[in-house]
């Protein structure tokens, strides 16, 4: 397929435009060999790759300035990147683009333990910000599977949550303030180590806004004292659907534990061969809730949550009875993706959410999706809060399953748009659901919020292709009230 011509001259040029690159960030931080260039051809959706037109890591704001106020004034694409661990293709390259790398951003700024709060720059790991506290006994509450590889600033464009996030809420909930970069290479700050600040909530229009808006530099957020105590129950069900009906069952009787996880008899099987958490084999669901607080409330909350569950026809119950149980409980979760990546050549993770009490209903009809595609399904679910992270099965090498694959991923997000949910909980829109937006959004909705992405980057070079089903001018944007005048973006690459 021939190229359009912008692109063509952009890649024509970029002899030019690493040479240029390299006047502002010296040595070697711009990569233009093909080679190196290939380690930035993916991110955790590695079905989608594409080569960069050039890489480069900025080590300063004042580069990271410098590089946008360049692309901009040469009309040049611009992807940030921060461990590449999106599972969305947010940080799939560009040919005729760069790729903003920001893993030099490494450094805790400020511990403030007065304030409870951490200053960070973005290509600190979730779980290095807990670690720099822990001594003090405080910790920061999102905390993603990934978190040991996932960055901060990662973190902040996808709205990242975890498996605590059902009580302490996801990253917007645990933010205080953004230093960013605009594409023109304008330098902003937006909240602080304030509880609240004056004017438009720019800092929450920016979490979540998936590399569209402006670059992070830094990072403030909310760190919390460790709970007296913190205690997790296994409870198996013989029938996924009463499992989901003891999560509703739970929050219903106004209890909110620290986290409430579910896997599938798939996924228990998976994780309990890779890491040993002592979980029952013979069950068809497995629930893990945490109580935390004071030690007696915690006490009372576990009795709960254990008479809920026979209630429900739980068939296994046990509660931790150290903190060393209480973590091999959740690294058993915690490792559930790695683990079903030794059972299946390839798996396809899809991100949804979905009101609680619909749980039964959709793990019913994904049973029916999963014979219909002839795939079969692993289910992980952030059950507390309706997050849902299906593992599809398939294997690449084998023609057509990945479009089966995918085909069945995208009947499970439009199931959860139709019970009244949304078409990601946390991995974000990226190329994705990119396509599915009409599912969810009106073309109103749409054209809504890309006058948004207008009013920061209105030349659309900041990662341009996602979230958008179709590109607008922004210049037809102000006078449309309908979707037109629209230009499809080509087909992704597909590996």
């Amino acid at each position: 397929m021939r190229m359009p011509d912008p692109v063509r001259q952009t890649m024509e040029a970029a002899p030019r435009i690493v040479a240029d690159l390299r006047r502002l960030v010296s040595g070697e931080a711009v990569i233009a060999d093909s080679e190196a260039r290939r380690v930035y051809e993916s991110d955790g959706l590695t079905a989608y790759r594409a080569m960069p037109l050039a890489v480069v890591l900025p080590s300063t704001v004042e580069q990271v300035a410098a590089v946008l106020a360049y692309c901009h004034r040469n009309s040049v694409k611009v992807v940030p990147r921060g461990a590449g661990t999106s599972l969305s293709g947010g940080a799939l390259p560009l040919a005729d683009g760069i790729i903003l790398g920001m893993a030099k951003f490494n450094r805790i700024l400020d511990v403030d333990l007065d304030n409870r709060c951490v200053v960070a720059q973005p290509g600190v790991t979730n779980l290095a910000i807990t670690e720099a506290v822990e001594d003090a006994g405080f910790y920061y509450a999102p905390d993603p599977s990934s978190q040991i590889a996932c960055t901060i600033g990662g973190n902040v464009a996808e709205n990242s949550g975890g498996v605590h996030c059902l009580k302490y809420g996801v990253t917007a909930n645990n933010l205080l303030g953004l230093e960013a970069v605009l594409i023109d290479g304008g330098i902003i700050r937006v909240g602080g180590k304030q509880l609240d600040c004056a004017g438009y909530d720019l800092l929450g229009l920016l979490t979540g806004s998936e590399g569209l808006l402006g670059v992070v530099t830094e990072v403030t957020v909310r760190i919390l004292r460790r709970p007296e105590m913190a205690r997790a129950v296994l409870l198996g069900f013989a029938e996924v659907e009463a499992a989901g009906e003891c999560v509703a069952s739970i929050i219903a009787a106004g209890i909110i534990p620290g986290g409430m996880e579910m896997m599938d008899r798939a996924a228990i099987h998976a994780a309990e061969a890779f890491a040993g958490a002592g979980y029952p084999l013979d069950v068809e669901a497995l629930l893990i809730v945490e109580l935390d607080g004071p030690a007696a409330e915690v006490e009372h909350l576990i009795g709960g949550v254990v008479e809920i569950a026979k209630e429900r026809g739980a068939v296994s119950v046990r509660t931790s009875a150290d903190e060393a149980e209480r973590l091999r409980f959740w690294a058993g979760r915690k490792s559930a993706f790695p683990a079903v990546g030794r059972i299946s050549p390839d798996y396809y993770c899809m991100d949804g959410t979905i009101p609680r009490r619909k749980l039964p209903l959709v793990l019913a009809r994904m049973r029916e999706m999963s014979k219909l595609h002839g795939l079969a399904v692993a289910n992980v679910f952030h059950a507390g809060d309706g997050n849902l992270h299906p593992l599809i099965l398939y294997d690449a090498n084998k023609p057509g399953e990945l479009d089966a694959a995918e085909a069945f991923g995208a009947d499970i997000l439009k199931l959860c748009v139709e019970v009244g949910g949304v078409l990601t909980g946390e991995h974000g829109v990226g190329v994705e659901k990119r396509d599915l937006m009409p599912a969810m959004f009106t073309p109103v909705d749409l054209s809504q919020q890309q006058r948004v992405k207008c009013a920061f980057d209105p030349d659309s070079l900041l990662n341009p292709g996602k979230v958008f089903p179709e590109l607008h001018r922004c210049a037809e944007l102000g006078k449309m009230h309908i979707h037109r005048g629209q230009q499809r973006f080509p087909d992704l690459p597909r590996f």
